[in-house]
């Protein structure tokens, strides 16, 4: 376990090396997973993503977020451009000079647009899986639902229909949601974030979008191949927004072929 200064605050990482051949040329490319908000953390990609990754030969980084898992949990400072540069700042503390494949789930997708919006020497790619580039509709969908969030997850009723319905597990995790939104200013922060334009003009690299055909979200497919030059959206049918967790196989070859799709001339074997 690798606790990093990140600016205000530290940060919890994990790398996984890329597992190379001893005459490989160049260096390998380096993705960074990104988790969302309230019930996740970087977990969630040691145990989907990020071994596979490293065996196909890239250089994995994954991090909690502020305010989850095993990083520092401040009281305020949760917009998005605080996420945002404790991004930069990580890859800042690790010397990194590489352009990231930067994948996000849910909300961490939308900290990869985010960083591809405002830090494009960053970002190699960004990769989106259920989730929304942060435009001022983004902003809107994220109060309601961090609202709702707050009131309903501190009535043990609640907890309780969750684990009937869904299992004590996602029932330990609402309650961890819950200590997160009572004991932080994370469910006004991330309503009030910066944005970038809906015309998406300021995201220039090559994006990847995978949505699940029942969550809602797959709706932005059409804006996202007009606003985008280069964009690649996939939709997986029967799918809810739990995308990550329920088609990993699927979701670990669409993201793997996307990002060795964009190596570097030079290092591509």
């Amino acid at each position: 376990m690798t606790r990093i200064a990140t600016g205000e605050i530290t940060t919890h990482v994990q790398r996984l090396a890329a597992h190379r051949a001893p005459d490989a040329a160049g260096e390998p490319p380096l993705v960074v997973f990104v988790h969302g908000l309230l019930t996740d953390s970087l977990a969630s990609y040691y145990f989907t993503l990020g071994p596979a990754f490293a065996r196909a030969g890239v250089d994995v980084l994954m991090y909690d977020l502020r305010g989850h898992g095993r990083s520092e949990r401040p009281r305020s400072g949760y917009r998005l451009e605080h996420f945002v540069g404790d991004l930069a700042g990580l890859l800042d503390a690790l010397g990194e000079h590489r352009p990231a494949h930067v994948v996000g789930n849910s909300f961490g997708g939308t900290v990869a647009t985010a960083l591809a919006a405002w830090h494009p020497e960053r970002v190699a790619t960004a990769t989106m899986i259920e989730s929304e580039p942060p435009v001022a509709e983004w902003a809107n969908h994220m109060a309601d639902g961090l609202a709702d969030a707050r009131a309903r997850l501190v009535h043990d009723e609640a907890i309780a229909w969750i684990a009937a319905h869904h299992g004590a597990h996602t029932a330990r995790l609402s309650r961890s949601a819950a200590r997160i939104l009572a004991s932080t200013t994370l469910a006004d922060d991330v309503p009030a974030s910066r944005v970038i334009d809906d015309g998406l003009a300021e995201i220039r690299c090559p994006v990847l979008a995978v949505f699940g055909d029942q969550s809602g979200l797959a709706a932005q497919v059409p804006t996202l191949r007009a606003a985008l030059p280069d964009c690649r959206t996939v939709v997986l049918p029967d799918q809810g927004h739990s995308v990550l967790v329920e088609r990993p196989e699927e979701t670990r070859a669409l993201v793997l072929d996307w990002v060795l799709s964009h190596r570097p001339a030079e290092v591509r074997r």
